[in-house]
């Protein structure tokens, strides 16, 4: 391509029509960690190494609330499932139980993923989560063990990530 300049060589010149989504903003997610040491006084999780892990607190670890802690402080859930059906009125104990199993399996090696409540409701057992991954879990964990319709739902509108369970 002698005597073409990259200016006038459409061929290769960057896309400017692309759209970009909005940008939404966590607020509980740090936008920066705080100096560590640090342990979260509520549950007793420390930040180490940029990350909130269980582990022993430092005498000279400065109080600082994990985002686990201020989602359920706050009640501002970033999951939430909901399970209907006939299914949850004959099964209710076996439910909750396989809920609390997969968070105490899913809490030791995560810590800011936990339930923030259960809630029975008249035609629903609804459950709040501090995070959308054991949200996920716990719903494809229903359906591998119950089958039954699946459903997720994010909204960007309030950072809500919806999972439907029901049989």
């Amino acid at each position: 391509m002698a005597g073409k300049h990259r200016s006038t060589d459409f061929i290769h010149q960057p896309r400017r029509d692309r759209i970009y989504p909005p940008h939404v903003e966590d607020s509980y997610q740090a936008r920066g960690n705080p100096k560590e040491p640090a342990a979260c006084p509520q549950c007793g999780v420390i930040l180490h190494n940029g990350r909130w892990q269980w582990g022993d607190v430092v005498s000279d670890a400065k109080p600082h609330t994990c985002p686990a802690c201020q989602r359920i402080n706050d009640h501002v859930p970033a999951g939430m499932l909901r399970i209907s059906g006939e299914f949850i009125t004959s099964h209710w104990d076996e439910v909750t139980h396989l809920i609390h199993n997969l968070e105490s399996r899913e809490k030791a090696g995560h810590p800011l993923e936990r339930i923030i409540d259960i809630n029975d409701e008249s035609d629903a057992l609804v459950v709040h989560f501090t995070g959308s991954h054991l949200t996920r879990a716990t719903g494809e964990a229903l359906r591998n063990a119950y089958q039954g319709e699946l459903n997720y739902q994010y909204t960007d509108k309030d950072d809500l990530f919806r999972v439907n369970w029901s049989r």
